[in-house]
């Protein structure tokens, strides 16, 4: 259908094929930061929103069309701006641009933390979730400071460790790894753990606005609240300043509690 763009021929012999994509858009830092390390491992595409895409969560655009357009900032690396969400990016890359599926997905580095349960309302590790529906190994990244500004230099460092290892000791197809920084320099990270994803959720609040005819309108605010004790989770990892790594699946199923819904009277 897209054949008019210029793909990406690989084979055996050549560099793996990373497909990069993020929710806060093709114009954020984030994203700059993770090409950069990226195009160290591989040939480097680029499908990422046009626009900022958080907390879209698993959305996919089936009532309009999708439009892609090249984007040219990054130098040699190929990059297209896509007016979906993330994981609309991911379908497009792989079945739209692409000529074979990528060794590789990258989402991220998402501005603002993305532990516990904010990985279900999460663009960015949605798209790293689709990845791993397509059985791609794939990696979403995100950084604990929300500025435009944000330093990426720990980040980089992180992402690129973690990278080299998923390439020489690989994923189980339909995994994918969630991976949180702390905010601050590299001197003042005490490590990387592998964790298991913390209970916690969002105390929600809705402000009650008025626009300039006097119209309630509503913004969405709250608070995130840690419920979780452990220190096996993501959310102590990173409030003791390290960095947390989930191995995630899209199985939601609760297989504990299979044995238990076979003795109701169904």
């Amino acid at each position: 259908m897209f054949h008019n763009f210029s793909f990406v021929e690989n084979d055996m012999n050549k560099k793996p094929l990373i497909l990069v994509t993020n929710d806060d858009s093709i114009y954020s830092k984030g994203i700059e930061s993770l090409i950069e390390v990226a195009q160290n491992f591989g040939e480097v595409i680029v499908v990422a929103p046009d626009k900022p895409q958080s907390g879209m969560g698993h959305a996919i655009t089936i009532n309009e069309p999708l439009r892609i357009q090249e984007y040219r900032k990054f130098g040699s690396i190929e990059a297209y701006t896509c007016t979906g969400t993330p994981v609309d990016c991911v379908k497009m890359g792989i079945y739209g641009i692409l000529s074979r599926k990528p060794d590789l997905l990258l989402s991220g580095i998402n501005h603002g933390a993305n532990h516990s349960i904010n990985v279900i309302y999460s663009g960015t590790m949605s798209a790293a979730v689709e990845g791993a529906v397509e059985k791609v190994p794939s990696i979403g990244f995100s950084l604990l400071e929300y500025g435009p500004d944000a330093d990426f230099d720990a980040s980089k460092e992180i992402a690129s460790k973690i990278i080299e290892e998923q390439f020489q000791n690989g994923m189980r197809p339909g995994i994918c790894l969630n991976v949180n920084i702390p905010k601050g320099k590299s001197n003042e990270i005490k490590g990387i753990r592998i964790c298991r994803q913390g209970l916690g959720q969002w105390q929600d609040d809705f402000e009650k606005r008025e626009d300039t005819f006097r119209r309630p309108y509503y913004w969405l605010a709250g608070s995130f609240k840690n419920l979780d004790k452990g220190e096996d989770t993501d959310s102590w990892a990173l409030e003791n300043n390290y960095v947390s790594v989930v191995p995630t699946q899209f199985d939601m199923t609760a297989h504990n509690e299979i044995s238990e819904l076979n003795n109701w009277n169904l």
